[in-house]
């Protein structure tokens, strides 16, 4: 069974017992593109600033008592998680955010008719436009509820971030005592503990962690107010004045009006710097889960330094073949959440004059960048370094068996007595310790001295997290 729902283009067919409405049921038909809907976060937030907008207009009579009790009423039950098959729209939609703005406003709006009793539609008693969107825009609810979906998906993030500083400090101070060959461009370097390697990339996290915790500050001012273009054309003053503080008392951070709401209305530059910083995030994992896939190669032919836990068959050819599954993952996260970042930037380069029409992209690549980055470190952090092993005895007789240990020699000696020393070792096939004990290049407790582990072996501070 339907009803008909008409605007000034014409009338719709309606499913009797939807409570969305015509305008949903146009953008539905329009926008059949990702086979993705709006994120959650993103609608519950844009539900949250109908309830504070129709609270402001109750205090301050604007809205009758009667409507605005069931404006409210209905959006609470929409945050507790209900309604959330009626949010239908494509994630990816023309028109700035409209769609889903006017989708929010319909499920209101009927939700709150079937609270007075009155019949889903029935859009004399309390309208979507003129009761639900009283004194909004799009233009101002979409970029708002965009930050607050951003700011609140942030959480588990950093909270992931900070177990993984956590997981690789436990193994840097675990593997203190393994002493490896160091890398530069894949060559034998210099010899340094695989506590100190588990320990520059707790670094590298703790900084990521801060990093994102900072970037919050870019999306706390918000236009709410603002309405269409910045001008706050429509609202009340009343309304400019207790909207924003009202919201403050449903979310978590406080927000504020942004000084110049014309420029938060067609700006969208603290987008960029938040895409920018998970970009940042996506290339530090990659580059991690990159060290891990060298580190653990082998198990016979490999470096074969550590032993990544065993999660799965790796082929169905070889047999007893295991791969790096969780680190191949995290890389292909990584790609994903930077390709993100380059669709995040033409979005926002893509405004013009007063309003950015690309904000529906924008904010679904950044929520989905998030979404993924939380779940990769989530499972890099279980799945994999948390029973990471060190293969002790292989880093040790690796370093034992290189010549990179000349370089802790080339002080006291000179720079052409060392390369001929090195290029002796391997003509005679024997290690540079060997050689320079045998050959007494220095005094036997000078070169015990500089030889030993402890003087080889340098270990930074690390970061507090």
């Amino acid at each position: 069974m339907t009803r008909i729902e008409k605007d000034s283009l014409g009338t719709r067919a309606i499913p009797v017992d939807a409570y969305y409405g015509i305008h949903t049921q146009r953008a539905s038909e329009n926008f059949k593109i990702s086979h993705q809907r709006m994120h959650p976060l993103l609608i519950k937030n844009m539900v949250k600033i109908k309830k504070a907008a129709a609270i402001s207009h109750q205090q301050s009579k604007e809205l009758d008592d009667h409507k605005a009790t069931a404006i409210i009423q209905a959006c609470q039950d929409i945050i507790s998680g209900k309604f959330a098959d009626q949010f239908i729209i494509d994630a990816i939609q023309g028109g700035a955010g409209t769609s889903a703005n006017m989708n929010v406003n319909e499920v209101i709006a009927n939700r709150s008719l079937e609270i007075l009793g009155e019949a889903l539609g029935n859009y004399a008693v309390i309208n979507p436009n003129d009761h639900v969107n009283q004194s909004q825009s799009t233009n101002d609810v979409f970029p708002t509820a965009g930050k607050m979906a951003i700011l609140e998906s942030l959480v588990p993030l950093e909270s992931e971030l900070h177990k993984l500083a956590k997981a690789l400090e436990q193994k840097s101070v675990a593997f203190q005592d393994v002493i490896k060959v160091g890398r530069t461009q894949l060559q034998d370097a210099l010899p340094l503990s695989l506590g100190d390697t588990f320990g520059a990339y707790q670094q590298v996290i703790a900084r990521e962690y801060h990093r994102i915790i900072s970037v919050r500050s870019e999306l706390t001012a918000v236009n709410l107010g603002g309405t269409a273009i910045g001008t706050s054309m429509n609202a009340s003053h009343y309304y400019l004045a207790h909207v924003v503080p009202i919201l403050n008392q449903d979310f978590f951070i406080p927000l504020k009006q942004a000084d110049n709401l014309i420029d938060a209305t067609q700006n969208l530059d603290g987008f960029m710097q938040v895409s920018g910083r998970l970009k940042g995030i996506a290339t530090t994992i990659s580059k991690l889960a990159n060290d891990l896939r060298l580190m653990s190669s082998g198990p016979q032919a490999g470096l074969s330094e550590i032993q990544l836990p065993a999660k799965q068959v790796g082929s169905s050819i070889m047999p007893g073949k295991i791969n790096p599954v969780i680190p191949e993952m995290v890389s292909q996260v990584a790609f994903q959440v930077i390709g993100n970042d380059l669709t995040a930037t033409f979005a926002i380069e893509a405004g013009q004059l007063e309003l950015n029409a690309f904000e529906p992209i924008l904010f679904q690549n950044i929520l989905s960048s998030i979404e993924l980055l939380t779940n990769a470190i989530r499972t890099l952090t279980t799945h994999a370094i948390q029973d990471l092993q060190a293969n002790k005895s292989q880093c040790y007789e690796a370093v034992m068996s290189s010549d990179l240990m000349i370089t802790a020699l080339a002080p006291f000696l000179s720079y052409a007595t060392a390369a001929s020393l090195i290029k002796e070792a391997r003509l005679t096939n024997c290690s540079v310790r060997e050689l320079a004990f045998k050959k007494q290049i220095l005094p036997v407790a000078q070169l015990e001295s500089l030889l030993s582990i402890d003087y080889l072996i340098k270990r930074p501070e690390k970061l507090a997290i």
